[in-house]
């Protein structure tokens, strides 16, 4: 007979900083591109759907890897995996500093979200093991803070500093080493256990009875992150227009802005009962929208930018409620497969509007028209999420207490405190 396994050696606050780090990182490379797009097309003489292609792409191959990878660190440990999609965004961003063309581009995007699908599952499920409570909050901040950070950076760099196309990818490269000689001497935080053949079967790993509370976030996961879409694609455009600036600076503000309010409102709110949190999420969301549509319509710089601040605040608010109703019924070996199934949701709504509003930049009537049609879509999905959740909670079965596993992977006794738990496991994307 096998002994009993070894304790595993837990690792402390700086475990956690560096694991929170990544995720800073990962999604500052994710948006490092945004401000550069506009060089691209000037230098290659491509039209705005080559833009809003290359950035659905990514998206694409972050869905494809979260549904191929999303469950293989339960098996194999979180430091393999992280260590991996380290190196791959490091090569990734070795292709983006060299790239030459739209080709290459694509393949640098591509390698970009294979790294980032394997990698987001296994960081958010890290934090909660090493700390539920710290982890709950550097899941939600952590995001935001890369995905803002990320393309205001560039756009300084692409505005101020010499080789504005190499520069941004050669700094991150050494982020990224840096890192991953971090994560080779950190501790694992799962025991390994057989199956991970099985684990690379592609499938949608929702635990038995939480089906329902899945389909009931995930139309405010889509509705949010389509709104992270537009600002990611038709955005920078669109600002640039409003603002009658060229500035990178200007391009990359409103990614900028929406995501570090989006992070401050996470982090208020991260004591707040879900349900309560995503009705004010969707309300804000959908305040934002019409502002938007007015800032347009008066071709107002200062009013879209505003607008930004409030969405941002709904980005947050809506994104973290949803995560968090669901993950934290999560027992701690379910949760990379889970969280890996709420970022492909999350993914499809920030990928596939924003391809097809590219199109339709160029076969529908131009930017505006589009951006106003985009905004319009935003509107109507948090529409039907805000009555897709009113529903939800008038049904008897969906207020039972959630069972949350504590770190030794045993369910509460007494079923657990709902408002408690849920808060205390709140990761974050993206």
């Amino acid at each position: 007979m096998n002994g009993p396994a070894a304790p595993i050696r837990r690792a402390g606050p700086g475990g956690l900083f560096l694991l929170g780090s990544i995720v800073v990182s990962l999604l500052a490379a994710s948006s490092a591109p945004t401000p550069l797009y506009a060089m691209y097309a000037d230098a290659w003489h491509f039209s705005p759907i080559t833009t809003t292609v290359v950035f659905g792409v990514y998206a694409i191959a972050v869905l494809v890897s979260l549904l191929v990878f999303g469950r293989v660190s339960d098996h194999v440990g979180r430091r393999p995996v992280l260590l991996a999609a380290l190196a791959l965004q490091a090569l990734a961003l070795a292709v983006l500093a060299t790239a030459q063309g739209v080709d290459t581009l694509l393949l640098g995007r591509v390698l970009q979200g294979v790294s980032t699908g394997s990698a987001v599952g296994a960081l958010g499920a890290a934090m909660l093991d090493v700390d539920r409570h710290r982890g709950a909050v550097t899941n939600a901040a952590a995001p935001g803070i890369g995905t803002g950070s990320g393309a205001l950076v560039s756009g300084v760099l692409v505005q101020y500093a010499p080789a504005p196309t190499h520069l941004v990818y050669l700094l991150l490269i050494g982020v990224f080493a840096v890192q991953g000689a971090a994560v080779l001497r950190m501790p694992e935080t799962v025991r390994r256990t057989p199956g991970v053949r099985a684990a690379l079967v592609p499938r949608m790993a929702v635990p038995s009875g939480l089906w329902g509370t899945v389909l009931a976030a995930a139309p405010i996961l889509f509705a949010t992150w389509a709104l992270a879409g537009f600002y990611g694609s038709l955005g920078p455009a669109l600002a640039r227009q409003l603002s009658g600036s060229d500035s990178a600076v200007v391009a990359g503000l409103g990614l900028f802005l929406l995501t570090v309010t989006a992070t401050v409102s996470a982090a208020v709110l991260g004591r707040t009962p879900p349900p309560r949190v995503m009705v004010l999420g969707i309300a804000v969301l959908m305040v934002a929208t019409v502002a938007a549509l007015a800032a347009v319509a008066a071709e107002s710089a200062p009013l879209f930018f505003g607008s930004t601040v409030v969405a941002g605040v709904g980005f947050g608010a809506g994104f973290q409620g949803g995560l968090r109703t669901v993950v934290s019924r999560a027992a701690p070996h379910e949760r990379a497969g889970l969280m890996s199934v709420l970022y492909v949701v999350s993914y499809l709504g920030m990928g596939v509007p924003s391809v097809v509003a590219g199109v339709l930049v160029v076969h529908g009537g131009g930017l505006v028209p589009t951006a106003r049609l985009y905004m319009w879509a935003v509107l109507a999905l948090s529409g039907a999420a805000l009555i897709g959740l009113l529903l939800t909670n008038r049904s008897p079965r969906s207020a039972g207490p959630p069972q949350v596993a504590d770190p030794g992977g045993r369910a509460p006794a007494n079923g657990g405190d709902t408002h408690r738990d849920a808060a205390a496991v709140s990761p974050g994307c993206r």
